[in-house]
């Protein structure tokens, strides 16, 4: 069976969702779902029993709004995207989150990203 980054990163995937589902299932939090790519990387806040989502945040939305991003790195939008999160889950007064990564390594922008959220005393991931 041949191994490579991506089959590897689902395998991960799948095992943290089994857990993140149960524990959502058994104190109703909603679930953060952290999505990566090459270039950006966006979050949503998902309601675990309607399966709605309640927030979301990018860095794309970030870079439409912005004129200086592009002399920005992609760790600081990361960070930039994830406070953006947190104010909108302050305003919703949503407290604690169970946090999927999708199998994405807790490094570099997925830890930024979660960071700024977590800059935000009321939020804990």
């Amino acid at each position: 069976m041949s191994f490579n980054k991506r089959s590897q990163r689902l395998r991960r995937a799948r095992k943290s969702a089994m857990k993140i589902k149960a524990r959502a299932a058994e104190t109703g939090i909603p679930r953060l779902c952290v999505i990566r790519s090459n270039k950006n990387i966006s979050g949503q806040v998902i309601d675990f029993k309607t399966g709605n989502v309640l927030a979301s945040a990018s860095t794309l939305q970030k870079l439409a709004s912005s004129a200086e991003s592009k002399e920005t790195s992609k760790l600081a939008a990361a960070k930039d995207a994830g406070r953006a999160l947190g104010a909108k889950l302050k305003e919703l007064g949503i407290a604690k989150l169970a946090c999927d990564r999708r199998g994405y390594l807790y490094h570099g922008r997925v830890a930024a990203f979660l960071d700024g959220i977590r800059e935000f005393e009321e939020v804990s991931v």
